[in-house]
């Protein structure tokens, strides 16, 4: 028996309807928001990532899949969004219309070689946002605010945003120093990694999962304590819209992100009550220009569409997903299977969710097939019935039969068949 690769996860029954649900939920709030849907590659060349991310990331050093192809170019598996949306931006020239800024979403798989974990595979799923051409913090707010938003309509009331600032180059390059001058002492404690970090991206030491445990953290420097004007003046900005926009967060200095591009506005979007990252972002004004086209201001952001699916099954929030179908056709002899056939197509191209049987089970199977499908209606055929251009409709759930011409069944579903009532979904044993 083949088996699917390690990381990866199969998505059906139950758990697929849920992700159906939850990608409708996000195109319907761009929609709103006016952000456009953008497709990129899943492979890019290798170089994109590398100059993109960082080459000190750990998504880089460690996390990517790397090959060559039959033309011996170096191509890389996409890791994150973010970087194949610029190089469209640039290869695209969208910085030359007069529509800036360029709002964005992607919904798409990446890959990363990690430990697979709960929520977290080889190849996951994300969904993500990009701002393209304005540096006010107001765009900033609205990014933040799309994203918490998105979890308040999918039932998620206790999202809050854990905001930070990395401020300007200047406010950056001075709180290195500062890391740098902390940390020297205790260098010889630090894992390999971090020792590594200290001398290439000494922020990524403030995330490290090993030793932000250590006593001698807590003392670490803040990097708010190294804003200059400027950036605490953008900051502030940003937090005051996020209160306009009833925006519930908690300014949290740990938060650096694990990518190099990012500079003022970073944030994770976390579940309060058990402290669960589902996705962050933040401004990266530098990238496009790193990557090859005019300085350019952008912010943006992902989450995690494992994680989100994940936490929503997990919470048993209620969903208004259609569970169940309209009308299940019951039938006996071949007669009246071609008109169940017949029937089947002329209702689903009316707009009705139909079911009926392919087994050739029995009549009493089938009342049990419609029972699973937790069908509305029971449409059974007769042929006796058929001669004289009649059809029995059973309401499934108060019993009740009554015969119909034929013609006329469109018309009953349209006034007995409401397209908004949807039963809640529950996970079926």
């Amino acid at each position: 028996m083949i088996n699917k690769p390690k990381g990866t996860i199969d998505i059906r029954d139950y758990e697929a309807r849920v992700w159906k649900y939850v990608e409708e939920v996000i195109d319907s709030v761009m929609e709103k928001y006016n952000y456009n849907y953008i497709r990129t590659p899943i492979f890019e060349s290798t170089e994109l990532f590398h100059r993109g991310i960082g080459n000190t990331t750990d998504i880089v050093t460690k996390e990517t899949y790397d090959f060559k192809d039959r033309g011996d170019r170096n191509i890389t598996l996409r890791p994150e969004g973010t970087a194949g949306v610029v190089r469209s931006y640039i290869e695209n020239k969208m910085y030359g219309t007069h529509n800036l800024p360029v709002k964005v979403y992607y919904n798409g798989t990446m890959y990363r070689y990690e430990r697979p974990q709960a929520g977290r595979y080889r190849e996951l799923s994300q969904y993500g946002v990009e701002v393209l051409g304005s540096n006010d913090p107001m765009i900033d707010a609205e990014v933040i605010s799309l994203a918490y938003n998105i979890n308040k309509m999918l039932g998620l009331k206790d999202s809050i945003i854990h905001l930070n600032s990395l401020g300007d180059k200047e406010s950056r390059d001075n709180y290195r120093q500062a890391l740098k001058d902390y940390f020297k002492p205790h260098l010889d404690d630090l894992c390999d990694d971090c020792k590594e970090r200290f001398s290439k991206n000494p922020l990524r030491i403030i995330d490290c999962k090993i030793d932000s445990k250590k006593d001698y953290f807590k003392d670490a420097p803040n990097i708010l304590d190294y804003l200059n004007e400027a950036s605490k003046g953008y900051f502030d900005k940003v937090c005051e819209y996020l209160d306009l926009l009833e925006v519930k967060y908690v300014i949290d200095p740990k938060i650096v992100r694990g990518l190099d591009y990012y500079n003022h506005t970073v944030f994770e979007i976390m579940i309060e009550d058990n402290n669960l990252a589902l996705g962050g972002g933040g401004r990266y004004d530098n990238l496009v220009n790193e990557l090859g086209g005019p300085k350019t201001p952008c912010v943006g952001y992902a989450v995690g569409l494992d994680r989100l699916v994940m936490t929503l099954i997990n919470k048993k929030i209620k969903l208004p997903i259609k569970y169940n179908v309209d009308a299940f056709i019951m039938y006996v002899n071949e007669d009246e299977k071609k008109y169940a056939i017949y029937l089947s197509n002329m209702l689903r191209m009316s707009g009705f969710v139909v079911e009926t049987e392919y087994t050739n089970r029995s009549l009493k199977s089938q009342f049990k097939r419609a029972d699973y499908f937790k069908s509305k209606y029971l449409i059974i055929l007769n042929s006796e019935d058929l001669n004289e251009g009649l059809i029995t409709i059973k309401n499934n759930e108060t019993k009740e039969e009554e015969k119909i011409m034929t013609e006329y069944l469109t018309y009953y579903f349209d006034e007995h068949i409401e397209d908004d009532k949807y039963e809640c979904l529950e996970e079926q044993e």
